[in-house]
């Protein structure tokens, strides 16, 4: 039997820990790192396993010993934070958190980690004076939590389970999925913003390779293949409550026709039951009434003229504005379909040729 190698172990050891099976996880881990070169990956992710098995010390020390191996990865300072706060050393922890936070700065987290060192960090003591005048102060009342910008939804079919996320106007840079056995992360990184991150354990498993999604103006929709078509995800997330199959009649029989004709299916939500046929149209109606400017709005324009063209339209433009390098746009064929497109800049501009 052919020995494992280090990447073999690695994608183990990732399904062990979302089925978690943390212990094997971080033994599978253990074994990559011993199988291989040096790692902050392997180390990382060990210390994480470590951290959900209760072993902080473990853990600290893995994820100095990744940040060591790449001081440039925010996780690493991340996790050892996170043991280092466990473990009480704060000073250790708001090491880990600054350096951290200088590498990603958008990311939340490690506010979040600051704040729990500055709550739990033993403090001065305080003179009596400073003591009185403090209790003077009249605390400030809280404020309401700030309303997310982005906002995830789902609904099942028999062989997909749809997840949306409503995030308007982000451009698909922007935006990284990806999927696994068990797992599905949205990622939107838009600069100058805190990023958005949408990690769950799903409720069952998926087919990756057949999963996609796409990026619209209105937003991030994402289509999860089933690996057990028929089956009703009563969460997105997983949990230990039972799944529904609904009975189906026999594939081609009248019946069956009869029933996925009738209406569409119902599908489970936390707020009742909802018109998905409303919602889409709703959908529909604000991305073609949605007001764009600059360069959104004309490249709706040319959208719009594109889906509208015939075949001649469509191969005029495509011809005339890659030949053009996107100086020029035709509709008439016979006019371009004969020779080539030169570049056509707009007056007061030179045309330059990128080298890549």
């Amino acid at each position: 039997m052919a020995t494992p190698t280090p990447s073999e172990l690695e994608h183990r050891a990732k399904e062990a820990f979302f089925d978690d099976d943390f212990a094997l996880a971080a033994a599978l881990y253990t074994q990559a790192i011993a199988a291989g070169p040096p790692s902050a990956a392997l180390y990382a992710d060990r210390a994480q396993a470590y951290i959900k098995m209760g072993d902080f010390a473990a853990a600290a020390a893995d994820a100095a010993r990744a940040a060591e191996l790449d001081p440039a990865m925010p996780r690493a300072h991340l996790r050892r934070a996170h043991a280092c706060v466990k473990l009480e050393q704060y000073d250790a922890a708001r090491a880990a958190v600054e350096a951290g936070a200088a590498l990603a700065p958008g990311d939340a987290r490690f506010a979040k980690l600051m704040r729990e060192i500055d709550d739990k960090a033993p403090k001065p003591m305080e003179s009596e004076a400073s003591a009185a005048v403090a209790a003077t102060v009249p605390t400030p009342a809280p404020t309401s939590a700030e309303k997310p910008k982005y906002r995830p939804d789902y609904y099942n079919s028999a062989a997909e389970v749809v997840v949306t996320v409503f995030a308007k106007g982000v451009a698909p840079e922007h935006v990284a999925v990806d999927f696994g056995e068990q797992l599905l992360s949205v990622s939107v990184e838009v600069p100058g913003e805190a990023p958005y991150h949408l990690q769950p354990r799903l409720f069952g498993k998926i087919v990756p390779d057949e999963c996609r999604f796409a990026v619209l103006s209105t937003k991030i929709e994402v289509r999860l293949a089933k690996a057990e078509p028929g089956t009703t995800w009563t969460s997105l997330e997983y949990t230990d409550k039972p799944r529904f199959v609904a009975a189906a009649a026999p594939r081609g029989s009248s019946s069956a026709a009869a029933a996925a004709g009738a209406q569409r299916p119902s599908y489970p939500s936390s707020r009742g039951r909802k018109d998905w046929d409303k919602i889409e149209a709703e959908v529909k109606r604000a991305e073609k009434e949605e007001k764009l400017d600059g360069d959104a709005a004309a490249n709706k324009f040319f959208q719009d003229i594109f889906s509208n063209a015939d075949e001649d339209m469509r191969r005029a433009m495509t011809k005339s504005f890659q030949e053009s390098n996107g100086t020029v746009l035709s509709t008439n064929w016979e006019d371009v379909g004969s020779k080539k497109i030169e570049p056509s800049p707009p007056e007061g501009m030179d045309l330059r040729k990128w080298e890549y």
